[in-house]
């Protein structure tokens, strides 16, 4: 009776004692949810902000569109620097504590790519002006002056601007690129790390819907990123240093910098907030007994006896290093002689390059097709995609899973939604403007006649005396709707007024109805793309809407295919090496030779101080829009070939075997989901598509 009792007092003691281990595990598991949803939209709003901000970086540092794709890519060089670490030590070490320095590293290298802002000095939009910081701003924009040297007063301004200011196409830009660097090291474990804490301490069953809920929260970042962007962008560079009122450009003008670092500050402020939390946070949360049987991928925890039987598990895979080392390379090349495996690994790899090269560049595009602002392309492009890819995930989701598709069905699916995608990707070619008329690139100075080429173009009997400086680029639009490089270009001889409202006067290179008018007055900025144009924009957005949905529909179906054609046994390895190969050879150098073809379509150059080539202020339209959809076109078209030369491989693979993608799918995503860089692989193949 008396052991009876105390049975029972023990059983009432154990009782509220495990009820308080498990409400202290959720407690703790929710605390980490809520900071990993943190850190997972600033890292996404990093990545919003550093694409839809490459163009202002360019025009800033006066650099070329290859260099700025080489910092683009910096953020890849620095997550495969540190990638193997995560992967293989995360899950061994504290994983709150790592996301947490991973957190600090990624705000630090925002905020280090914000900090060449406050050391470069005034930016300076034209080589005939110059800020001072008593005067704020002067302006000296030569007029056709016949039979007089303008030459000394013009060099004379640009020693007096190297005086007053560090040159904007200096080296700065190095630490743009290590900031990215820095924010791709910090970004690597938060993924991986994250999705593993989250699948070994949920409760059962409830990992997917909270993996799905961390994505669906993740979104805020983007949309934030894009509104910060759009409002930032109409904030001139400068902003807080000078007279606004000074300032005579405009952000439509091609060489308009709106505040850019902004939005790299208040990135990196959220990244680092986002990481104190988890210094607060176990290393493992004590699950309940009937939690602990469940667990299938649980990783270390604070135990002796867990982690005898963890060293035991590995000494199963080989006796010593070398064992283990030689069991790696076989299962590497089993995946690697797997046909199957290697053609969606290459069809893939083209996808993403396509991708990661559009993405970077689509913000450029529109503002130099269509003539729309960095603000108004980044809040637009940003609300079309946004809403178009999540549709698409989640209808391309449901309809694999209300067909329950064979494996060869869901290749066929994503192949059909690839394919709507390509069609629709083809109409943009019609989509191209016609070249903007700019005397002395696309027309004879006097704008009578087409030239076949912009370089070296004559001067015209207008201009041929005004001694202009042909390097000089002040756009000036006439009555007959055609740009001029300069005041001094387009034959004017006199001007009233300043900054914004000066008028120039007597332009004698303009002519109106085939007459020459000497009458003619004229007011800075380029003349507005054609009507014609305009609605070929509206179209562009409805096929964009159409395309990213498409493309997005056939995105889950995709990565089925990358780990559902090994044997289970390597699936890990399979997506870890499939993530390697698109950050290798898709995220580095995808930005690179996209920007070097975009640059062969630019028709005029700044040149900076020290007489070099600086950053693109016109292309030619009609080379960057075939170029560009020439490009990605190239790299779409192979991957359809591959997809159908893959379903031929699979149909004759699986013959008479009836297939189904939901048979045992729970223990395959639960089997691709247990190493660190599995996650970061799925995770960072959505992000590309």
């Amino acid at each position: 009776m008396m052991d009876q009792n105390h049975h029972s007092d023990k059983t009432a003691e154990t009782q509220p004692s495990e009820k308080k281990t498990t409400r202290n595990c959720c407690n703790g598991f929710k605390m980490f949810l809520a900071a990993l949803s943190l850190s997972f939209i600033s890292k996404a709003l990093g990545a919003v902000i550093m694409k839809s901000s490459i163009t202002q970086i360019e025009r800033r540092f006066d650099i070329s569109s290859s260099t700025v794709g080489l910092i683009d890519g910096s953020f890849e060089i620095g997550n495969l620097l540190v990638i193997v670490f995560v992967s293989y030590f995360g899950a061994k070490l504290h994983r709150p504590k790592l996301i947490g320095i991973g957190c600090i590293i990624m705000g630090t290298g925002s905020i280090l790519t914000a900090l060449p802002h406050f050391f470069m000095g005034y930016y300076r939009y034209s080589k005939d002006t110059t800020f001072n910081p008593s005067e704020n701003s002067t302006s000296n924009l030569p007029t056709c002056s016949i039979n007089q040297n303008l030459l000394p007063n013009r060099t004379s301004l640009e020693v007096v601007g190297k005086g007053l200011e560090k040159d904007s196409g200096s080296y700065m830009w190095i630490y743009v690129l290590m900031g990215n660097m820095l924010r791709g090291i910090g970004e690597t474990p938060i993924g991986p790390l994250g999705i593993s804490y989250i699948d070994d301490f949920a409760e059962e069953g409830h990992s997917s819907l909270y993996l799905g809920n961390l994505l669906a929260v993740t979104m805020i970042g983007p949309i934030i990123g894009f509104i910060l962007v759009s409002q930032f962008s109409k904030m001139y560079v400068d902003i807080g240093y000078v007279d606004l009122s000074t300032i005579r450009i405009t952000p439509k003008d091609s060489r308009w910098v709106g505040a850019w670092w902004l939005g790299f500050l208040a990135a990196g402020l959220i990244a680092i907030i986002s990481s104190i939390p988890f210094f607060f946070l176990p290393k493992t949360l004590n699950k309940s007994n009937k939690e602990k049987k469940a667990s299938a991928s649980s990783v270390s925890l604070p135990m002796k006896n867990e982690e005898k039987s963890q060293m035991a598990s590995l000494t199963k895979t080989g006796q010593n290093v070398t064992d283990t080392v030689t069991g790696f390379l076989q299962s590497l090349k089993s995946i690697l002689t797997n046909p199957l495996y290697v053609l969606t690994l290459f069809l893939t790899l083209l996808q993403a390059s396509s991708h990661i090269g559009s993405i970077t560049y689509v913000f450029k595009y529109v503002e130099q097709q269509y003539g729309n602002s960095a603000s108004e392309t980044s809040i637009l492009l940003g609300f079309i995609s946004i809403p178009s890819l999540a549709a698409g995930m989640f209808t391309g989701g449901f309809i694999v899973k209300k067909f329950k598709f064979t494996l060869v069905g869901i290749a066929k699916f994503s192949l059909c939604a690839h394919m709507t995608s390509f069609l629709f990707h083809l109409i943009n070619f019609a989509l191209i403007c016609e070249n903007k008329s700019v005397a002395g690139l696309t027309l004879t100075y006097d704008g009578n006649t087409p030239v076949a080429s912009h370089v070296n173009v004559p001067l015209s009997y207008c201009n041929s005396d005004c001694n202009c400086d042909p390097t000089q680029w002040e756009p000036l639009c006439g009555s007959n709707g055609i740009t001029y490089m300069s005041p001094c270009l387009a034959g004017c001889t006199s001007s009233s007024g300043s900054k914004k409202s000066i008028v120039f006067h007597n332009c004698s290179c303009v002519e109106e109805n085939g007459f020459q008018s000497k009458n003619n007055s004229m007011k800075l900025g380029e003349c507005p793309k054609s009507d014609d144009c305009k609605r070929k924009f509206y179209i562009y957005i409805i096929v964009q809407i159409l395309t990213l949905f498409s493309a997005a529909l056939g995105s889950t179906s995709n990565i089925m295919l990358i780990f559902k054609n090994v044997e289970p046994e390597l699936k890990s390895l399979a997506m870890g090496f499939h993530s390697l190969t698109i950050r290798t050879l898709g995220g580095i150098p995808a930005p690179i030779y996209f920007g070097a073809l975009i640059d062969r379509a630019c028709m005029k150059w700044s040149i900076n101080n020290y007489g070099k080539q600086g950053s693109c202020r016109l292309y030619n339209s009609l080379l960057y829009g075939h170029t560009f959809f020439g490009l990605t076109t190239g790299l779409k078209f192979p991957a359809l070939v591959l997809f159908v030369v893959l379903i031929f491989a699979m149909k004759k693979k699986y013959q008479g075997k009836d297939i189904k993608a939901s048979e045992n799918e729970t223990k395959a995503v639960n089997e691709a989901n247990s190493g660190p860089l599995i996650n970061d692989a799925k995770v960072d193949h959505e992000t590309h598509i």
